[in-house]
């Protein structure tokens, strides 16, 4: 019941909302591209090489395009589904551990740990929209899984099949997002095994799970290096990764502890039940943690292990971004949902509920007054969307030691109904002022739908997949053109002939509007830019 109910928040609406942002819409043009080349090989945007990112989420794209047809909702189909799996892993490690250790622990860790997963305000948010984030968590979390399975396992055959599943994924991860597929896998393993005191006993298995690794990575890697050479190897090892790991180069500058911020932020509404599962470690049997029969320990030590490696990498990394700590966040919900897990059966009290109660009633409220101020929604929709866990909130902050099973269940309903509400009553009107789409859209039923269009004083990327074919590009520099004036937008009607799209910033539309040379139309405004058409007088 609770994949099922996942499943359907997670796909409910995936087309409601325009591309956003500056990376989901370069995403989605990519795998477009590749998808009406028939090239499974070579990424482009805008028709220039674009190696920033390795092939598995442009893979997934094209099988929806092929399969729905180019829009919105299937260039996300397979994040979303990146998402569920997700989930489906974190339960699947925990109903290991419940088979290993017993019938009377059967089911609610399993419950508690896929409902953290599920309900996580982070794998919420990133499963909706087109990004690596999501896949390089779920190919790793799929090798971690697989590598703890085979911790758990007694029979020599099916570890080796299991070991056989960590090194595969991890050549999954290789293709999701790059070297960090293998890094965080490996470093989980590595710390967990520190943590243990114990000798990996999956050792031997290194070598032939390498090749295992390098044979599946190979599917892409092999014929793009083979295709582009070096070109490829600069720019997507040295430039997007080394350097990008290294150096503020992309410009995402953070202080070092700005992910003891973020995980739990991604972690809402259960960030109390992650701060009291850390705080056990203290409780844990340290000098124990080598028993081989104590599967709880196990997962304990390698659940900490799964959020303390890309907590602490991550943090020393010169760019930050809240979605690369994505990948510790299946560690941190089954840390929570091994607390949450026992705070249902009855053990310790109900501290930690009541806080996530509290937080989702504090949340609520100072979202909706935050929106009322913005004046972004009708009052009716703002009391809708916040209404859930206003509700679960209370309920939850008042009843929780006496109506424990209740109490969770409501905060998990409040979680999905919220994200539903949201969907249907406030993104669409929120994200119109983030996209372009809507503008172009007007623009083609005023008979503009073949003209060129340009970015003034800006660089609008939703463009990029909305004006696809048509966006003016630096054809040195691969990037859209970035216009400085309305006499360089003259030159350009000029060399062109016929009508130009113009987009710009609202401060610059004056420009434009007040240039006599050209004959202006104003199509319409989203509120942060205006979308203007312009022709030679």
């Amino acid at each position: 019941m609770l994949l099922a109910a996942t499943a359907v928040v997670y796909f409910y609406g995936l087309g409601r909302a325009p591309l956003l942002g500056a990376d989901e819409p370069r995403y989605a043009q990519v795998a477009r591209e590749m998808f009406e080349r028939g090239d499974a090989v070579t990424p482009t945007l805008g028709g220039h090489t674009w190696f920033e990112k390795p092939a598995l989420v442009y893979w997934a794209a094209i099988v929806s395009f092929k399969l729905f047809g180019v829009a919105e909702w299937t260039a996300r189909l397979g994040v979303a589904l990146a998402g569920w799996l997700t989930v489906f892993l974190v339960g699947w490690i925990a109903r290991r551990v419940e088979e290993r250790e017993g019938a009377e622990r059967a089911g609610w860790l399993q419950l508690a740990a896929g409902a953290s997963a599920a309900t996580s305000a982070g794998l919420i948010v990133f499963s909706r929209g087109v990004n690596f984030d999501v896949f390089v968590t779920m190919t790793a979390a799929c090798a971690l899984a697989f590598f703890f399975a085979s911790e758990l396992e007694p029979n020599g055959r099916r570890k080796q099949l299991l070991l056989a599943g960590f090194y595969a994924g991890m050549g999954a991860a290789l293709l999701a997002k790059g070297l960090i597929g293998v890094v965080v896998p490996v470093g989980v393993v590595v710390v967990y095994q520190l943590l243990r005191r114990r000798w990996p006993d999956a050792w031997k298995s290194v070598f032939w799970g390498l090749f295992l690794t390098l044979g599946v990575a190979a599917l892409w890697y092999a014929p793009v290096i083979a295709r582009h050479g070096w070109v490829f190897v600069e720019e997507f090892f040295v430039k997007h990764h080394f350097a990008r790991y290294l150096s503020n180069k992309y410009h995402h500058p953070q202080p070092f502890w700005f992910y003891l911020a973020i995980v739990p932020a991604l972690m809402l509404p259960w960030s109390a039940f992650l701060a009291v599962g850390v705080a056990h470690a203290r409780r844990w049997d340290w000098r124990g943690g080598s028993d081989d029969n104590d599967a709880l320990g196990k997962l304990r030590f390698f659940a900490l292990a799964w959020l303390l490696f890309p907590l602490l990498f991550f943090s020393a990394s010169g760019s930050k971004l809240p979605g690369y700590i994505l990948p510790a966040l299946p560690g941190a919900a089954l840390l929570a949902g091994e607390r949450l897990a026992a705070f249902l059966r009855g053990e310790g009290n109900a501290r930690a509920l009541r806080a996530t109660g509290a937080l989702m009633l504090v949340l609520a409220v100072a979202g909706a007054l935050h929106e009322l101020k913005v004046a972004e929604l009708s009052r009716g929709s703002i009391a809708l969307v916040a209404a859930p866990a206003v509700v679960a909130g209370a309920y939850v902050s008042l009843l929780a030691a006496r109506r424990r099973v209740r109490s969770v269940l409501v905060v998990v309903g409040a979680s999905f109904l919220t994200t539903v509400l949201i969907v249907c009553c406030a993104l669409e009107r929120v994200a119109a002022r983030e996209s372009v789409r809507d503008l172009l859209r007007a623009a083609d039923a005023r008979g503009y739908g073949a003209s060129p269009v340009l970015n003034l004083h800006t660089v609008e990327r939703t463009a990029q997949f909305y004006a696809a074919g048509r966006l003016i590009y630096d054809e040195e520099r691969g990037e859209p053109w970035k216009f400085e004036g309305a006499g360089e937008v003259l030159e350009v009607a000029r060399q062109r002939g016929g009508t130009l799209l113009v987009i710009v910033p609202e401060e610059y539309a004056r420009q434009l509007l007040d240039f006599r040379p050209l004959e202006v139309e104003v199509i319409g405004e989203n509120g942060t830019v205006v979308l203007i058409a312009a022709r030679v007088r």
